[in-house]
């Protein structure tokens, strides 16, 4: 575990944090006037390797070089000419830090760090972080890489989990949540049930992957959720008819893959960023990666079962509360993750790709 420290003055400016996987929505700016919650969970951080943040460049300005460097291979309307290296935490895990009101831009419903740094080190003044909270944005505080330092804490190593671990712990993410919004009626909050924004980024991350796995050719998902998630638009993007390559579920606790499978959808494990292999060496499917708590889901879905009931009811009764609604929408991968992921695999320079690359952009409001 680690602490974070001022680079100018050395006042410890964090809680203790464990390092886990970037989120795959670290990034997202999810509908209009959205109340989104916590990026990170208390006591983690995650190191986004990219350069982020203010000032940005246009993709006429980068030559050639410095955007296969980079690792950009299609055009972008436009990249962060930031320092790589941000670190993200929770706000609540943040110490001695107060707002620089001069940066403080934003003010839709909150503070979204477009100025650079608006939170300064309490003991010495220099500016430390960027504190976001602005509606359709996840609350975060991302702290500048060249203004603090990482020092270990002392006794207070935590061991990864393994596959099995991680599998008994049983921590997946439900497909569908509440949403709340500032638009409600006179000008209150307005709540609706909806597809979780965080299954919507892991399916444009993982739609991507898929993408390329398919090698131009129609690709079949297992049915059920998975087809919900990625069979619309996959029918869009990509040609009918044989020959067809297959996508199945593939990681911890599930049977062996069939070898004759062409793609395995996986778990990423988040906290060491490890992408989980097939162990036998007959499995040369590509692997498309999914985030554990969405991948546990589709691979262990959680049944609808009465809940224990509460208050005046009597002892062992079960309460048989109903199912949550299903979305009245389509479910749509979030199309800027998917760009994100896309135009960052080498894979698109081929000429079928870039030409799907075009069509998602013409297409989005169909297909996103």
């Amino acid at each position: 575990m680690f602490v974070f420290v001022c680079a100018g003055c050395g006042a410890e400016l964090t809680a203790p944090l464990f390092q886990v996987v970037l989120p795959d929505h670290a990034h997202q700016k999810y509908g209009n006037a959205i109340q989104l919650p916590v990026l990170m969970e208390p006591g983690t951080f995650a190191v986004e390797l990219e350069p982020s943040g203010p000032p940005w460049r246009r993709w006429e300005e980068i030559d050639s070089d410095e955007l296969a460097a980079r690792g950009i291979h299609a055009p972008v309307h436009v990249l962060s000419d930031g320092a790589p290296g941000a670190i993200v935490i929770a706000p609540g895990d943040v110490r001695g830090t107060v707002l620089i009101l001069e940066k403080c831009g934003g003010y839709c419903c909150g503070l979204d760090g477009a100025d650079g740094p608006n939170l300064a080190c309490e003991a010495c003044g220099l500016p430390v972080a960027s504190r976001i909270d602005d509606c359709s944005l996840w609350q975060a505080v991302w702290l500048a890489p060249d203004a603090v330092r990482r020092l270990p804490v002392d006794g207070a190593d935590v061991a990864p989990l393994s596959w099995a671990e991680l599998v008994a712990e049983g921590r997946s993410t439900p497909p569908l949540e509440p949403i709340t919004s500032w638009d409600g009626p006179r000008l209150g909050l307005n709540h609706w049930w909806s597809w979780s924004p965080r299954w919507e980024a892991a399916a444009g991350r993982a739609l991507a992957h898929l993408l390329t796995a398919s090698e131009g050719r129609p690709v079949t998902v297992p049915g059920g959720l998975t087809e919900e998630m990625f069979r619309r638009v996959l029918d869009a993007l990509l040609p009918a008819g044989p020959p067809v390559r297959r996508a199945v579920m593939a990681g911890p606790r599930l049977p062996a893959p069939d070898v004759d499978a062409d793609i395995l959808l996986v778990p990423v494990h988040p906290q060491t960023g490890e992408t989980w292999a097939a162990p036998s060496q007959d499995v040369s499917a590509s692997l498309v990666p999914l985030p554990f708590g969405v991948w546990l889901w589709l691979a262990f879905p959680e049944p609808h079962l009465p809940a224990p009931a509460s208050g005046v009811m009597p002892d062992g009764v079960l309460r048989d509360d109903p199912p949550a609604p299903h979305p009245c929408s389509l479910f749509r991968p979030d199309p800027g993750v998917f760009w994100h992921t896309l135009v960052r695999l080498p894979a698109v320079r081929s000429p079928w790709l870039r030409e799907i690359l075009r069509t998602s952009h013409r297409t989005r409001a169909g297909l996103f």
